[in-house]
C-alpha cells in the first residue's frame, strides 16, 4: 500500500539541507507556492537554516514587495540565484548589485527547458538564444556582478555555426504547486491558470535523488483524479502540503477565476476602451503590425494595450494570441494575472512554449523596451541602477518573425494630450530612452540585421525601423516637431530620409477600422519595385484567394508593375497567411505561369504553411514549373542570391 505523503509546510521544509539547490515554480503573481515559500523564510528566521542555498527560477515570482520569492532575501539564505527575473524580488535582486550572493540572469526558456536537460540527465542545453546578447561570454556571460566568477554559459562552434551550452544545475529540493493531491501525491492542476513547468522541475529532483514538495489546495480520494488529468504522478512527488486559502490564491490579485483556468468561458463582452493616452497611441499603431492569421507574444506593459486595441478593433479573431508561461488564444489577461488568458483554447507547459517560441514559431511579438541605442540594440534587462533581468524577452525578440518594441519616447513623468487629431507634449518626461549606448545589450540590433529580422520602434510621437545603417525615422506624429520634440530629446542623430505621418486615424477618439485594412490591403499596395536591383516585392501575407475574380485581379497588378519596369523583373513573393480554396490552385497555378512566361525573369515564394507549400509545389509541377518556394524569407533571399540576385536581406525582410 502506497503511504500517505501528506504533511505540513513545516516538516517538509526541515527536509531541506545547508547548500542545496532549490526550484521554484511560478509566473509573475501567478502559480505560486506561497505556503512553502513563507515555511521556509519562517524556519531561516527562526533557526538560522538552512544556509547557503541555490535559488533556480524562470520568469519573477512575486509581487515586488516581499512575497513569493521575495520572502527569501534574508543574508545567508541564499548563496547563488540563477533566474530570468530579478524585478519581482527586489531584495534579492540589490543583494546580487551588492555582491552579497552569486547571480546569473539567464534567458527564461533556456532555464525552463534546462530543466527537461536536467531531468534527462544531459550536461545541459545547446542554443541559438542569447548570442550577441550580455548573456553571450563575451559580454559577460549572464553574470550579474563581480563576485560571479564560474562560466556557466560557453561559446561553441558545431558545423561552422556559434552555439551557445548552458550548463546544467543538479536540482536537490523542487517546489511545485497544483490543485489537487490523493494521498499518493497524484497531483491535477484544474483550478491552476499555468501548468508552467511543475513536471519538468519534479522529473530534475528526482532524477537526482532530490525531493520534491507538492503545494495544494485540496487533498482527493486516492484514485479520484482521472489519469489524463494527472499532470505530476505521484512517483515523482515525495510530499503533499495542503495551503491555507490565502498561501493557494490563483494570483495576488485574484482569489480564483475560472475562465481563467479554462475551467469555463464566459461571454466576452463590455471590454472597456482605453482612453486615448500615449499608452493607447502606441498599442494602436503597433496593432497595424498584426499579421492576419498569424501568431503572436504581447510582453508586458505597453504592449498589454495591443490586446485591448485589437479587441476594440475586432481583431483578435484573425489572430492567435499567446504568452510564454503556455497560454494560447483567449484574451490574454493583464496586471497581477498577466501570463494567463481568459476562454484559452489551450495551456501548453512553459516549456513546450519556448520551443516553438525558439523555433520560429512566432509570426509577431511586441515587446517594451527601457532603452534603445543608434544600433537598434534594447535594453530591458539592468538599468538606472535596476536589476530587472531579461525574463522571456531574449528568447522571443530573437527568434520571432517580425519585432515591434513599444514605449514611450521618454521616461519618467511624461505627460501628453491629444487636440484636434494632434499630440501636443505638455510635459517631456524625465530620462531619455534613446540613448548613445544602452547599459546592457537585451537585444542586438546588428545580430538582427544579419538574419533579416524586421524590427520596429513605436513610440507616441514616432516610429524607427532598424536598417543596416541603424535607426530611421519612418513615421511622425501630428503636431510633432522633428527637432524640437524628438531629435532634441535623443542622444544620438537617427537616419531622417523621407518621414512620413502617422495615421491619423490613431489619434481619433472612433475605432480605426483597422479590420479592413488588416484583410482588404489593396493589390496594389502589396507589390512594390526596386529598379537598382530590377527585383518585384509581392506582399500577399493575409491576402484570400475566394474566386477566379481574385486571380485575375492579382494579374493585372502584377502585370501592370511589369510593364512599367520596362523589362522582366526578378520576384520574391510572401505566401504567409495566404488562403485560397482548394478549387483554385489550378488557376493561381496558370496565373503563374503566364507571368514566369512573359514578364518574370526569377520567381521565388515564401510560406510558413507546409500545406500550403505543398499544394503549390503540386500545382506548379503540373505546369513544368520549378515551384522555389521555401520556408522562410530568408532561404528565398538565398536562393536569389546564389543566382546573383540582389545584395543584402534588409531589403527582402522589408517585403514581409
Amino acid at each position: 500500500m502506497k503511504k500517505n505523503k501528506v504533511i505540513t509546510a513545516d516538516e517538509a521544509i526541515a527536509l531541506i539541507r545547508n547548500g542545496d539547490v532549490v526550484t521554484t515554480t511560478g509566473f509573475v503573481q501567478s502559480c505560486i507556492p506561497e505556503a512553502l515559500h513563507a515555511a521556509l523564510e519562517k524556519r531561516f528566521v527562526e533557526t538560522n537554516g538552512p544556509r547557503d542555498l541555490t535559488l533556480i527560477m524562470t520568469a519573477g515570482a512575486g509581487d515586488s514587495k516581499g512575497l513569493g520569492t521575495g520572502r527569501l532575501h534574508h543574508d545567508g539564505l541564499l548563496r547563488r540565484v540563477i533566474a530570468a527575473n530579478f524585478g519581482r524580488m527586489p531584495k534579492v535582486a540589490q543583494a546580487a548589485q551588492e555582491n552579497r550572493i552569486i547571480g546569473y540572469n539567464l534567458p527564461q526558456g533556456v532555464i525552463s527547458q534546462l530543466y527537461r536537460a536536467c531531468a534527462a540527465g544531459q550536461p545541459g542545453l545547446f542554443s541559438k538564444v542569447g548570442l550577441k546578447t550580455y548573456v553571450d561570454p563575451r559580454h559577460g556571460g549572464g553574470r550579474v556582478n563581480t563576485v560571479t566568477t564560474d562560466d556557466i554559459v560557453k561559446l561553441v562552434e558545431v558545423d561552422g555555426e556559434e552555439w551557445l551550452f548552458y550548463t546544467a544545475t543538479k536540482i536537490d529540493v523542487a517546489f511545485i504547486r497544483g490543485t489537487s493531491a490523493d494521498p499518493s501525491g497524484n497531483i491535477c492542476m484544474a483550478k491552476e491558470a499555468l501548468t508552467l513547468d511543475n513536471l519538468a522541475q519534479a522529473m530534475a529532483a528526482r532524477n537526482n535523488g532530490g525531493i520534491v514538495v507538492a503545494q495544494v489546495e485540496r487533498i482527493v480520494e486516492q484514485g479520484s483524479i482521472k489519469p489524463k488529468d494527472v499532470r505530476v504522478p505521484g512517483m515523482l512527488v515525495d510530499c503533499v502540503v495542503v495551503a491555507e486559502p490565502e498561501m493557494h490564491r490563483m494570483n495576488y490579485g485574484v482569489m480564483h477565476d475560472a475562465a481563467l483556468a479554462g475551467e469555463i468561458r464566459v461571454p466576452v463582452t463590455g471590454i472597456k476602451r482605453m482612453a486615448l493616452t500615449e499608452r493607447k497611441i502606441i498599442a494602436r499603431r503597433a496593432a497595424f503590425e498584426l499579421p492576419p492569421n498569424g501568431v503572436v507574444n504581447l510582453g508586458v506593459g505597453a504592449p498589454e494595450g495591443i490586446s485591448s486595441v485589437a479587441a476594440e478593433e475586432k481583431v483578435t479573431p484573425y489572430i492567435t494570441l499567446t504568452t510564454e508561461a503556455g497560454a494560447v488564444g483567449g484574451v490574454l489577461a493583464s496586471g497581477s494575472s498577466f501570463g494567463a488568458a481568459t476562454n484559452a483554447d489551450c495551456i501548453i507547459d512553459q516549456n513546450q512554449m519556448f520551443d516553438f517560441y525558439d523555433g520560429g514559431g512566432l509570426d509577431m511579438t511586441c515587446l517594451g523596451m527601457a532603452e534603445c541605442d543608434g544600433e537598434g540594440n534594447v535594453n530591458t534587462s539592468r538599468f538606472g541602477g535596476r536589476l530587472n533581468g531579461c525574463g522571456g524577452f531574449i528568447n522571443i525578440s530573437q527568434n520571432a518573425r517580425k519585432v515591434v518594441f513599444a514605449g514611450t519616447f521618454t521616461n519618467g513623468g511624461l505627460v501628453t494630450a491629444v487636440e484636434d487629431g494632434k499630440l501636443r507634449i505638455v510635459q517631456e518626461g524625465r530620462s531619455r530612452k534613446f540613448v548613445e549606448r544602452v547599459e546592457q545589450n537585451t537585444f542586438s540590433g546588428p545580430f538582427a540585421q544579419e538574419r533579416s529580422q524586421p524590427v520596429l520602434y513605436v513610440t507616441e510621437r514616432c516610429v524607427f525601423h532598424l536598417t543596416k545603417r541603424g535607426l530611421e525615422l519612418i513615421e511622425v506624429a501630428p503636431g510633432i516637431d522633428i527637432g524640437r520634440d524628438i531629435l532634441s530629446q535623443m542622444s544620438f542623430t537617427p537616419i531622417i530620409e523621407n518621414p512620413i505621418l502617422m495615421d491619423r486615424r490613431i489619434f481619433a477618439e472612433e475605432p480605426m477600422e483597422l479590420l479592413a485594412d488588416l484583410l482588404n490591403l489593396n493589390l496594389s499596395e502589396r507589390v512594390s519595385y526596386d529598379a537598382s536591383r530590377n527585383l518585384l516585392f509581392v506582399n500577399l501575407e493575409g491576402w484570400q484567394v475566394r474566386s477566379k475574380g481574385d486571380i485575375d485581379a492579382l494579374r493585372q497588378v502584377l502585370e501592370t508593375a511589369c510593364l512599367k519596369a520596362g523589362q522582366r523583373v526578378n520576384s520574391v513573393i510572401n505566401h504567409d497567411g495566404f488562403r485560397i480554396s482548394e478549387n483554385l490552385y489550378d488557376d493561381y497555378a496558370e496565373m503563374i505561369d503566364y507571368m514566369e512566361k512573359y514578364h518574370y525573369l526569377t520567381s521565388t515564394r515564401y510560406a510558413t504553411s507546409a500545406f500550403l507549400r505543398l499544394k503549390m509545389q503540386e500545382a506548379l509541377s503540373k505546369r513544368g514549373l520549378a515551384p522555389h518556394i521555401f520556408e522562410r524569407k530568408e532561404d528565398a533571399h538565398a536562393f536569389l542570391k546564389a543566382e546573383g540576385i540582389g545584395s543584402g536581406t534588409g531589403e527582402i525582410a522589408s517585403a514581409a
